[in-house]
């Protein structure tokens, strides 16, 4: 399935993008900063989605390049007063030579299996920040992560957020350039059947490494953005909540579509921001929506949108 294979898919997407670089001039500055963690958690769920959805690899240990990134730039910043590049350089390369480590472990197994080993790995990863308190700060946490200087300061929320958007905006472009290329159609075709692509004489075991790597670099970069955006980096940011969230972004927006993880992680937040204000029992609203979308829209907003176009036309 092609990621905007329909005309009310690629309206909703475009329509999306025009509006987001018209109005935040004109919102307040606290609707601006949750629209940036939308965008953040995006990048991320848009990451999982390449696992899930176009590889059929359901991962819970994408927090771990999340937090680890973050926590790069966390100690960077606080610790040795380091620059913006040379911080997301050191925090996207430690990014991918965890993902190229744990995929040689990983990718070898698929299902259950391939879940509960990501998770364990993810478990790994919240227990050093746990633990590593001399460099993590642990339960405590690293305060004071300043925004970057880019050319230009970036501490006012309209400015971070044309930043945020940019980075969304390129991350979802090469992803898109990645699903829709001969590579990613193989990687859509392990997902239907594996045993078949191997056949067919494609190296399977190296293009769900490739997509294993490629995921954990995207989700890098959303930590680097959370960081400088929450100004705080803490265990929570690699735990197994983080993982299940993004999971749920990807599952409420649509598995295999793309730009449905935006939709699904704006969801997240505004019941993460807004709902859990007036109730504690938010998350039971949360698993109410995924098991309405599982049994109503099994594919998701934008999946169910591309079927109603494709009805259509029909």
């Amino acid at each position: 399935m092609a990621v905007l294979d329909t005309r009310p898919t690629r309206w909703f997407v475009g329509a999306g993008v025009a509006l987001l670089l018209v109005l935040p001039p004109f919102l307040s500055s606290y609707v601006l900063t949750l629209i940036t963690q939308v965008l953040i958690f995006a990048i991320m769920a848009m990451s999982v989605d390449l696992l899930l959805g176009f590889t059929g690899l359901p991962s819970l240990g994408q927090a771990a390049y999340f937090g680890l990134s973050a926590y790069t730039v966390g100690v960077m910043t606080t610790k040795h007063a380091a620059g913006f590049w040379p911080t997301v350089a050191l925090g996207l390369g430690l990014c991918l030579v965890l993902a190229v480590l744990f995929g040689l472990i990983t990718v070898h197994a698929a299902g259950t299996y391939f879940l509960m080993i990501t998770l364990a790995m993810g478990q790994v990863l919240w227990g050093l920040a746990y633990r590593w308190v001399s460099m993590t700060g642990g339960d405590n946490g690293l305060a004071g992560v300043p925004r970057p200087h880019v050319g230009i300061a970036l501490e006012d929320p309209t400015r971070f957020f044309y930043f945020t958007f940019v980075a969304f905006l390129v991350s979802a472009a090469l992803l898109y350039l990645v699903v829709e290329s001969p590579f990613g159609h193989s990687l859509m075709g392990i997902r239907e059947s594996e045993g078949r692509m191997r056949i067919l004489g494609y190296h399977t075991w190296l293009h769900k490494y490739l997509a294993f790597v490629i995921a954990g670099f995207f989700s890098g970069i959303s930590g680097i953005l959370w960081a400088y955006y929450n100004g705080f980096v803490s265990p929570q940011d690699v735990s197994l909540v983080t993982n299940m969230e993004s999971l749920l972004m990807v599952a409420l927006g649509g598995p295999g579509t793309l730009f449905g993880s935006a939709v699904g992680a704006l969801v997240i937040v505004f019941l993460r921001n807004f709902v859990s204000a007036y109730t504690k029992r938010w998350l039971l609203i949360l698993g109410g929506m995924y098991i309405f979308s599982i049994m109503y829209a099994p594919k998701g907003v934008l999946g169910a949108l591309g079927d109603w176009g494709r009805r259509r036309a029909a």
